[in-house]
């Protein structure tokens, strides 16, 4: 634009010689300058208003064509275009240690209703409710007939079920592909699968997540895409979980009890051959936690794991091994049973009268409390604590099931003398099973710290050395004894040599404090053969009442030992143990020089 001046001296001079006013002349030169600005702006913003139009109209326009396309094409469940967002169903198989599956991947069908495209809704809702039992008929007349234009039927159906809808014609009745987790031998190994659910979901695909258990704890492996391939293998055999759980039950019935857990162990890797809890629950259909009563009562709650006990006389032991490692004792030493002993208003008996001295061998084959607490005062609370922590008792186990956390050991507020005397033989202080078998496998394994584990090891784990050799021994020749003189007699095995300790302890009540008098705990603590250790078996009875007698008998020696001895008669040559003669001692025969 070329400016003109506002006051061009050649105007400016004409004017004067002509009597006008000069100024006149700037005046009308700044007015034609303002219109020739103002229409060059209202130039340029008739453009940038008919460039805006054109975008908003082309916007409009796209958003209307989709909108018509949605409008036009069948209702489906939308996805996200972002790759990373889409739902993972595939999930890793679980498998034993022999590579036999435990729990694998389900091809399904899943089944929604579009209520708007059905014909006969009330037709369907009948038919539907013949199919499927458990559905609410008037609820499905509800739904159908109302202004609902999608709703889940079925999450995951069964290829009877699919083709039983299919033939009823209903156009408004769907199929999803659904893949859901499938575990082929029902209840066994439950509480260690724990079971799966459905997280995200769609019309064309489930998200599977783990909900307990291995599956839980291991959820992000096994839904790593990259690991799918790759199946988790644990520790347990599948054959030996099965001798072991179904011996167990037998025995919770025989025995009349509420409740049984058996944990059979590896005694150099920790690796756990059978893990067992009853009353068990089938993952494939788990039931919902219970929203009263007591959490142990429930199916879901794994008594070997979760559940903590004053586990009695199987403490014992682990008094009597710590006294030797410190050089207080040796298994001839004399210890004064003379009962009751008094400390304060509390009195500690023995469960029979055996006499007025018992050699420290005597204490843990005759299971004497006096005896025990005795050789606890020798010891003293702090080195108590400190050698019962070194076996991990006052820590929760490291197992890789998530229920393990919450199996943390119970502990007296103020360990005083007196709460070191009744620990010792097993009473004040609460663990699990799992506990009491990780204890006694550094026992069986020579003095070395073990960690329990679910999953299959490549080679044994060693702890850290938590006695000597020579203390480890001389406890296995004690408890070998139990079995053969003691109060485990009946869990001798034939070929295979047993040693173990019976503990039987009193349930302590819901509310109010103090014991029942007919209620009791009672495990056997073993492990085999012998002389040659391979695997620790930990049985616990809940409330066991042994009644083929004149009166009824509930001690461990009646009740857990008989069905611990079966689980090992069963168990043993599924492990690749051979039968073998005891070693008998040698009588008569004289060694002479040649």
């Amino acid at each position: 634009m070329i400016r003109t001046p506002l006051r061009p001296l050649a105007r400016i001079l004409d004017a004067r010689q002509k009597g006008e006013n000069p100024d006149a002349i700037e005046r009308e030169n700044i007015r034609l300058r303002h219109e020739e600005m103002r229409d060059c702006a209202r130039t340029r913003a008739e453009g940038r208003l008919l460039v805006m139009g054109a975008i908003f109209f082309c916007a409009f326009a796209l958003i209307g064509g989709r909108m018509g396309v949605m409008a036009s094409s069948e209702p489906t469940e939308p996805r996200s275009s972002i790759a990373g967002a889409s739902i993972v169903a595939q999930r890793a198989d679980i498998v034993d240690r022999k590579g036999r599956i435990l729990a694998t991947n389900f091809e399904t069908h899943s089944l929604y209703a579009q209520p708007q495209q059905m014909i006969e809704p009330l037709r369907a809702a009948e038919k539907l409710a013949e199919i499927f039992p458990d559905l609410d008929h008037d609820r499905l007349v509800k739904d159908f007939t109302g202004k609902r234009k999608f709703l889940w039927v079925k999450k995951k159906i069964s290829p009877e079920q699919r083709q039983a809808v299919h033939e009823l014609g209903e156009p408004g009745l769907l199929f999803g592909p659904r893949e859901m987790r499938l575990y082929p031998n029902g209840k066994l190994a439950a509480h260690v699968m724990g079971g799966a659910s459905f997280g995200r979901e769609g019309v064309h695909a489930a998200e599977v997540i783990g909900v307990a258990g291995v599956e839980k704890f291991f959820d992000d492996r096994l839904r790593d895409p990259a690991r799918s391939h790759q199946p988790l293998e644990l520790s347990l055999d599948l054959s030996v979980q099965t001798a072991t759980e179904r011996v167990l039950y037998g025995g919770m019935k025989l025995m009349n009890a509420k409740g049984a857990a058996a944990v059979l162990m590896d005694i150099d890797s920790g690796e756990l051959i059978a893990l067992a809890s009853l009353p068990d629950f089938d993952p494939n259909n788990r039931p919902r936690p219970p929203v009263e009563g007591s959490p142990s009562d429930s199916a879901l709650f794994n008594r070997a794991v979760q559940g903590v006990y004053e586990l009695g006389s199987t403490f014992k032991i682990f008094t009597v091994v710590q006294a030797m490692e410190l050089g207080l004792v040796n298994p001839s030493t004399i210890i004064d049973i003379k009962g009751p002993l008094v400390w304060g208003r509390h009195r500690i008996r023995d469960f029979h009268d055996y006499g007025k001295e018992l050699s420290v061998d005597g204490v843990i084959v005759k299971s004497s409390n006096i005896g025990t607490a005795r050789i606890a005062q020798m010891i003293g609370a702090n080195r108590q604590q400190d050698f019962l922590r070194s076996l991990g008792l006052f820590e929760p186990t490291p197992l890789e099931i998530v229920e393990a956390k919450g199996g943390k050991p119970l502990l007296p507020p103020k360990w005083s003398e007196l709460s070191a005397m009744t620990i010792s033989y097993g009473h004040g202080l609460s663990s699990s099973p799992l506990h009491l078998a990780a204890g006694y496998a550094a026992i069986a394994n020579g003095g070395t710290q073990v960690t329990p584990t679910i999953l299959k090891q490549p080679r044994g784990q060693l702890g850290k050395r938590v006695m000597s050799e020579r203390s480890a021994e001389a406890a296995r020749r004690m408890l070998r004894r139990v079995v053969t003189e003691g109060t485990a007699s009946f869990g001798e095995v034939r070929g295979y040599a047993v040693a173990g300790k019976t503990g039987t302890a009193d349930k302590p009540k819901e509310h109010g404090g103090g014991y029942h008098k007919d209620k009791v705990i009672a495990t056997f603590a073993s492990f085999f053969p012998a002389y040659d250790p391979k695997y620790v078996l930990v049985v616990t009875l809940d409330e066991p009442v042994e009644t083929s007698g004149p009166k009824p008998r509930r001690t461990a020696g009646w009740t857990a030992v008989p069905v611990a001895a079966e689980i090992i008669r069963r168990v043993a040559p599924l492990l690749n143990l051979r039968p073998a003669i005891e070693p008998a001692a040698l009588h008569d025969i004289t060694l002479t020089a040649n």
